[in-house]
């Protein structure tokens, strides 16, 4: 395993990245002396995985796990399905001396990191991302929550983790849609942060679409390490840290009106983001070569890059407006200058409309 770390003073906790990784989970998790009581959230796909091998690396470092699954999907992180978690949690016994564990994608993080930083008033939560978008992004930073029928993400909390552990060999059995879904968040770094690896993805994308072992460590990597910097600067998205909602505005807007059954969070970032690309060129922000350039690797990795035109204009705007970014009906909306430079213009939810 290789280790970033993610710098916040006495809360510093690392991000373990390696291949088979997932067996040395109740390792790690001893290191941090929690007690023996311990929950593994999880949902039923995953399960099916990686469930029955996670309790046994916990066992064989003497915890007492008890799992908790909840269904699969965008549409069950709700209050519903976290009140679920809480009475498992009760049933169970879990103390404050335990943790949870989320063993799954980006629902699965935001649903038990929540849960975990709202039970007992707070306890130690761990998280081991099994998607390509959970392991780059969701699963770092502390950043976790639950939806509402009025928007994404409007209930949570920032509570970092004890350690994330990415194991890469998981994403061996990633439906094909998840994979090429969480390549999104990968480009939105290269496009945002590091020019380097947007050329890199460009040049070796079908190398990184048959998942070399590698080559897929290498950029797993790279985005923690810009991720952990980010937090690092701005934890709690004061300033800087709101730089990574390039192209998740309009994200958020687009799953929130089709109810987060018709896209994947990742194929509605990719679409946020040609529009912000291209929101940012009519601003007179940025050329229509990189434009041109970040539509067309989008569209090679295989993610949608158009809002659909029944969910433009003022139902669109309306969903912006409860975005919980706005401020009086304006977003700090992230542009781009170039690739690798972004800026922030403030925008009324009526304008980011009007320049899609």
């Amino acid at each position: 395993m290789e280790v970033v770390n993610v710098e916040l003073g006495a809360r510093r906790y690392p991000i373990y990245v390696g291949a088979g990784c997932l067996r040395e989970l109740g390792t790690k998790l001893a290191e941090t002396r929690c007690g023996a009581g311990v929950a593994v959230v999880t949902n039923s796909t995953v399960a099916d995985l990686y469930l029955d091998r996670t309790l046994a690396s916990l066992r064989d470092a003497a915890f007492e796990p008890t799992a908790i699954q909840i269904p699969d999907g965008e549409e069950h992180k709700n209050l519903a399905w976290l009140a679920f978690v809480y009475d498992k949690l009760i049933d169970a016994g879990v103390e404050r001396s335990g943790a949870v564990i989320a063993l799954g994608g980006g629902v699965v993080g935001d649903l038990a990191g929540f849960a975990a930083a709202t039970y007992l008033r707070g306890i130690p939560c761990v998280q081991v991302p099994t998607t390509l978008l959970a392991q780059v992004d969701s699963a770092i930073g502390g950043k976790t929550g639950i939806n509402h029928v009025a928007g994404k993400n409007l209930i949570g909390a920032f509570a970092q983790p004890r350690f994330v552990l990415a194991d890469v060999e998981t994403l061996r059995t990633l439906p094909r849609r998840e994979l090429i879904a969480g390549l999104a968040e990968v480009v939105k770094y290269g496009i945002i942060l590091d020019p380097g690896l947007f050329a890199l993805i460009e040049n070796q994308l079908p190398a990184v679409q048959h998942l070399e072992r590698e080559l897929l460590a290498r950029i797993v990597r790279v985005c923690c390490t810009l991720k952990a910097l980010v937090v690092g600067e701005d934890e709690t998205e004061s300033g800087y840290r709101a730089v990574l909602n390039f192209g998740h505005t309009i994200a958020h807007g687009l799953e929130s009106l089709t109810e987060y059954k018709q896209y994947l969070h990742g194929e509605a970032v990719a679409i946020g983001m040609v529009a912000a690309t291209r929101i940012s060129r009519r601003l007179g922000f940025c050329s229509d070569a990189d434009y041109q350039r970040i539509r067309r690797l989008l569209e090679r990795c295989g993610l949608p890059t158009e809002v659909p035109a029944d969910l433009r204009g003022e139902p669109l705007a309306l969903a912006l407006r409860t975005d919980k970014k706005a401020r009086g009906g304006s977003i700090n909306f992230v542009c781009l200058e170039a690739i690798g430079k972004t800026r922030f213009e403030r925008l009324t939810c009526d304008e980011i409309v009007k320049h899609l």
